[in-house]
């Protein structure tokens, strides 16, 4: 199997010189009423993937019931970025429905998400997709809740999210340490 540095990098939506079997990575942001954020955060990913990540992907914008100007600005990014960031409009508000919506009717190799913030490092996205792409492991989980993990945080935001995996654990015995 070839190194990730032997892969040529090319844009998702030109399918022309991907090699055989080539992975395909499909990032969903899950975004409701994030107009503010979302043409800086997507810019700002798709400027990653295009100069460092070395496998084809396209950014998935899932406006789920959005009332502000997020839906428009979804759909000019959509056109900034032909074949390489779509928009998909999904009426009904919650990421886990804009995230099955999406995922059940992609064709990608490996599929992941990213909240519009982008708080985590993006160099930590190809250490977490590479068990995919290698085969080594079926499912990859980054979070900032895992012992090691250098992350700053508001001190009310670290509370809600230990919280809210804490009553996980004790309520439906999950054994992952991060529920988002």
């Amino acid at each position: 199997m070839p190194t990730t540095e032997s892969i040529p990098r090319t844009r998702f939506g030109d399918q022309s010189d991907m090699l055989p079997g080539h992975a395909q990575v499909e990032i969903v942001i899950p975004v409701r009423n994030e107009e503010r954020d979302l043409g800086p955060s997507v810019r700002r990913l798709r400027g990653y993937l295009d100069d460092a990540f070395p496998f084809a992907a396209r950014i998935t914008i899932a406006d789920n019931g959005s009332t502000d100007g997020t839906w428009a600005q979804a759909q000019e990014l959509s056109d900034e970025f032909p074949g390489a960031v779509r928009a998909v409009r999904i009426e009904r508000p919650g990421r886990g429905g804009a995230l099955r919506s999406v995922w059940s009717a992609s064709e990608a190799d490996v599929y992941a998400y990213m909240d519009v913030d982008l708080s985590t490092d993006l160099n930590a996205l190809l250490p977490l997709v590479a068990p995919l792409l290698s085969g080594h492991s079926d499912v990859a989980i980054g979070t900032r809740l895992a012992r090691g993990a250098r992350v700053i945080r508001g001190p009310k935001r670290e509370i809600i999210s230990r919280c809210y995996n804490l009553l996980l654990h004790a309520f439906l015995g999950t054994g992952f340490s991060d529920a988002q």
